[in-house]
Parts: C-alpha cells; sequence; structure tokens
C-alpha cells in the first residue's frame, strides 16, 4: 500500500511539473519558506525554554 502512495504522489507531481512547472516551483517556494519560518519558530522556542531554565 505504501509503494502505491509513493508512486500516485510521484506521478502526480511529474505531471503537475510537466502541466504547471511554474505553479510547482511557486508551490515549493512556499512550502520551503514555511518550514524555514517553522524551524525558527522552534529553535527561538528551545532558546527561550533553556533560557527560562
Amino acid at each position: 500500500m505504501q509503494k502505491l502512495v509513493l508512486v500516485l504522489v510521484v506521478v502526480f507531481l511529474g505531471f503537475w511539473m510537466f502541466t504547471d512547472p511554474s505553479g510547482l516551483a511557486d508551490a515549493g517556494g512556499s512550502v520551503g519558506s514555511t518550514l524555514v519560518a517553522w524551524t525558527g519558530n522552534l529553535f527561538d522556542a528551545v532558546i527561550d525554554f533553556v533560557g527560562e531554565l
């Protein structure tokens, strides 16, 4: 079942890449910037926590 889901995701991303490459790039950039923001928030929270100890 996991292999089937992985194949479907890869096929979907491949189809998206060929039909709307700029949309895929925009979505990837948005996801990347969101992950960077979440990582920064996590490190800020850890620093605040350790500082309160």
